[in-house]
This record gives C-alpha cells, sequence and structure tokens, in this order.
C-alpha cells in the first residue's frame, strides 16, 4: 500500500517548518524536539506569552502522540509498530501552527471526533468546567487522563482544534490533529 501519513500533511509548508518530525515518538525524541522549538522561538524574540502558549500546545501534541498513538498497521512501513507519528509545527502570519498525525484503531474514530466536535462546540467557559470535572472525577490511567489534553490545547489555543481521518485499512486510521496559536 503506497498509503502515507505525509498525504495528511501535503497542504502544509513543511519545506519552511520549525519542526519536522516523521518517526517513533520516544521520551527522547520529545526532549529533543522541545529543546529545539525553544531554542527556535527564543531565537524568534516572539513575545513571551505567546512563546509559552506555543511551547505547551506542542508539549500536549507530543504526549498525545507519544500516549494514544495506536500500534502501525501491518504493512506500513514504520520502524517500529509503536508510538509512531508525525508532526509539523510552522509559523503562519503572527502565530504558529501544530499538527500531528498518527494511526488510531478503527473502533476509536467514533469516540474521539465525538470528542473533538463537543470541544469545538464548547465555550471557553464549558471547556474549563470540562477541564475541572475530568480532574476531579477521572482515575489516572496509564494513558493519562482521559481527553484533558486535548481540552488543554483547546484552552491555551482559544481556537477549534481541526480534525481529520483517513481510513487506512478495515482496522486502522488515519489522524491529523492541527492547533493554532495567535497571538492576543
Amino acid at each position: 500500500m503506497s498509503f502515507d501519513l505525509e498525504n495528511l500533511v501535503s497542504d502544509l509548508d513543511i519545506r519552511g517548518a520549525i519542526l519536522y518530525y516523521k518517526g517513533n515518538v520516544e521520551s527522547d525524541t520529545i526532549t529533543r524536539a522541545l529543546d529545539l522549538v525553544e531554542r527556535k522561538l527564543l531565537a524568534t524574540r516572539e513575545a513571551p506569552r505567546l512563546r509559552k502558549k506555543v511551547y505547551n500546545v506542542l508539549v500536549e501534541s507530543l504526549q498525545n502522540l507519544y500516549h494514544h498513538s495506536d500500534r502501525v498497521p501491518r504493512g506500513y512501513h514504520a520502524a517500529r509498530p509503536d508510538r509512531f507519528g508525525l508532526v509539523v509545527m510552522e509559523k503562519i502570519g503572527s502565530g504558529y501552527r501544530v499538527t500531528t498525525c498518527n494511526f488510531v484503531s478503527g473502533v476509536r474514530v467514533k469516540e474521539l471526533e465525538e470528542k473533538l466536535t463537543r470541544i469545538n462546540r464548547s465555550t471557553p467557559e464549558e471547556i474549563k468546567e470540562l477541564y475541572k470535572d475530568i480532574l476531579n472525577h477521572q482515575e489516572i490511567t496509564e494513558k493519562g487522563l482521559g481527553g484533558l489534553g486535548l481540552l488543554d490545547i483547546a484552552r491555551k489555543t482559544g481556537h477549534r482544534i481541526d480534525f481529520r481521518f483517513k481510513k487506512y485499512d478495515n482496522l486502522n486510521t488515519a489522524f491529523r490533529l492541527t492547533a493554532v496559536v495567535a497571538p492576543l
């Protein structure tokens, strides 16, 4: 099969990206990516508040890749079958766009789509309440708290979270998540 996660980011300008990574997402990969982006953001002399928001959204996005990527479908050309993903961070106008792509089990698509649709329909106050509710009432699992990272991205950006799904095969779906961080 000739499918590649890069198909999901063909509309982005990856040549001018601040960060572009495709491969296995491990803790040291995350650390290196965050160090690189921190240095690049400091060099741009962006306002500290914007830098912090961008950095936090990138942290949450990378953690989502690390904790929530499902195994790579059989036959896909990844080096290892787990924690494989793609991340692109680019400057757009006066803000930044963070896009991640990974595989999810087809059975998780509906739940993920409903969760993101609910977040996108919520007001900032409702997002804050959902965040508190999850924080106070959810059990911590090995993958973290259910949806807290997505809510945190929505809180930090103040914008809708763009998402897309592309069916890979009968069991697996490629998932793209995009968050835009703009100055106030």
